[in-house]
């Protein structure tokens, strides 16, 4: 058992951004000795705790060889470059390293468009209502970058020489998509998808999860005026 001071500990919503990290984790072998989970909207996420180690309020954040980490993207990159033997990352010099870099950045963008449409469809609260145009907008910008992705990914990994940490970031984004964006003209994600959620490394993480309760429908229609 880990002592304190080599502890790992997540602080983490269930099937959010932070997914990436417990399944990295999960990858490299060490799942987290420890998960303080959240849910959006809670109060201790604007309480100490959580702000101690994010000061936003956000998650993911990771308590990790004696330092804390917060944004999913630092932390997966910082995972990769301190334990750069599992090889999931793509350091200076390698012939994929602006790929990897662009895919950890695009991952983000695609997901501030998912975020958005959470926002609207799941937490806005009566009498507020989504807004049909700025719902509508954000769907199809979010469906403009799956047409993007499609063209992206190599096969069953974002990068030709096997899985990184691109696939934890664009994976998570392609578990939530399907909520807003219908996939049928995306096959190369959809087999992409697919692959990734055959990995023991992310079946172990998604069994830590539990069955999803993020969303409580299988699609969310833009919403019409009136």
């Amino acid at each position: 058992m880990n002592t304190r001071s080599d502890m790992i500990r997540l602080h983490h919503v269930p099937w959010g951004r932070s997914f990436r990290v417990l399944w990295l984790l999960c990858e490299m072998g060490t799942p987290p000795d420890e998960i303080i989970r959240y849910r959006i909207g809670d109060r201790a996420m604007r309480e100490p705790g959580l702000m101690d180690v994010s000061p936003a309020g956000r998650i993911p954040a990771l308590e990790i060889d004696g330092i804390t980490i917060f944004e999913s993207g630092a932390i997966v990159q910082y995972l990769c470059e301190t334990r750069s033997d599992h090889g999931f990352g793509r350091g200076p010099g390698d012939a994929e390293r602006v790929r990897f870099l662009e895919a950890i950045g695009f991952a983000e963008t695609q997901a501030s468009l998912i975020e958005q449409l959470n926002l609207n469809h799941l937490f806005l609260r009566a009498p507020a209502k989504p807004s049909p145009t700025v719902v509508k907008l954000n769907t199809l910008r979010l469906a403009d970058t799956l047409r993007a992705l499609e063209g992206m990914v190599a096969g069953e990994t974002f990068l030709p020489s096997g899985f990184s940490g691109a696939d934890a970031m664009l994976g998570f984004n392609l578990f939530a998509a399907p909520y807003y964006v219908r996939m049928d003209p995306y096959p190369r994600l959809r087999a992409y998808w697919a692959a990734l959620q055959a990995r023991p490394a992310f079946r172990q993480a998604a069994e830590i999860e539990g069955p999803q309760a993020f969303y409580a429908r299988d699609f969310y229609e833009v919403p019409v005026d009136g």
